[in-house]
């Protein structure tokens, strides 16, 4: 079931277009990494979809449920976790939370519990009595996601919730958000920090000029963007000859030195970069990679390295995107 959708879902401000025909569909249970860069239209269309922005045409739907249409019905289910945390700096974290659980028509006891329940959740039990700008920047995004999980929201829509934060930090949030996927949350984040979306995401869309440029697994996002192959080398010496007969290997784009860095003694890679295999030949790039070595000794060169550059979600990201915006 998609319980969030996104159906040609397009907004506009003057002759600047935002978001372009944008179509997105969320399983219930997923959590979908929006990435992409600055300007792209991911904070437009997560504040669509918290209702808090109405779209200029198409459609946006939460569980079923149609935006601008039916937002009494959708504010329920969702929990919207900004960049920066709006609060009453005045207030104790519990005034905090309790006014908000009120908001939402949970009273006495059940108040004071679900309070008590997202303070633990969140791990801010000993932080309970202290005023919320007394609270560290990523203390605050956990109050934040604590906030909306008052009223227990089928889905969560975080919009930058690990931006500011220190390392500590993002590894605590990274952690409340596992948790909240195990707890069967639908979470759609927006996120700079890409290894941790590949680390917390099942499913990665990447955004650029108000249109979806792919949609899928971390793995198929990766297959897509890796297109060729490039390996590294090392010799003890006579780099330049090595180079020479690196480039005559079959499928070889390009071949360059690197000059050696601080503490490297002297030593210099050799990059080789792979065209792609073609259609239907995949294992040609590998066969040709298992040779390079015994190649290399039989004309007398002794290899200090090989190894072959790995594709992550952030070289993945910089391939399939051009850094274009608005």
């Amino acid at each position: 079931m998609a319980m969030i959708e996104t159906i040609n879902l397009t907004k506009r401000y003057g002759d600047l277009v935002a978001l372009n025909a944008l179509n997105l569909s969320i399983n219930e249970g997923d959590c979908f990494g929006f990435i992409g860069p600055n300007g792209a239209g991911k904070t437009t269309t997560i504040k669509i979809l918290a209702t808090l922005l109405k779209p200029t045409s198409g459609q946006a739907n939460i569980a079923g449920l149609t935006v601008g249409y039916q937002n009494r019905l959708i504010r329920p289910l969702i929990g919207y976790v900004p960049d920066f945390m709006g609060a009453y700096e005045d207030m104790v974290v519990t005034e905090y939370l309790e006014f908000f659980a009120a908001a939402y028509n949970v009273h006495g006891e059940a108040r004071r519990k679900v309070v008590r329940d997202v303070l633990e959740l969140t791990d801010l039990t000993y932080k309970a009595t202290a005023e919320v700008n007394s609270l560290s920047r990523g203390m605050q995004q956990r109050l934040s996601v604590a906030r909306v999980l008052l009223h227990d929201p089928k889905v969560l829509l975080m919009d930058e919730p690990a931006s500011g934060l220190d390392p500590r930090a993002r590894i605590e949030m990274r952690e409340l958000l596992k948790e909240l996927r195990r707890m069967g949350k639908t979470i759609l984040i927006s996120s700079h920090i890409l290894p941790e979306l590949a680390e917390l995401c099942n499913v990665v869309g990447i955004i650029e000029r108000g249109q979806l440029l792919f949609s899928g697994t971390v793995d198929e996002i990766l297959r897509r963007a890796k297109l060729g192959h490039t390996i590294h080398v090392g010799v003890t010496d006579r780099h330049d000859d090595a180079a020479g007969v690196l480039r005559a290997l079959p499928g070889v784009r390009k071949v360059t030195i690197a000059e050696p860095g601080p503490g490297s003694q002297g030593a210099r890679l050799i990059h080789v970069d792979f065209e792609d295999a073609p259609a239907g030949d995949r294992g040609a790039g590998r066969r040709s990679f298992s040779d390079i070595p015994n190649i290399l000794v039989n004309q007398g060169y002794r290899i200090t390295k090989f190894t072959e550059e790995p594709v992550n979600l952030e070289t993945a990201f910089m391939r399939l995107t051009k850094g274009l915006v608005q």
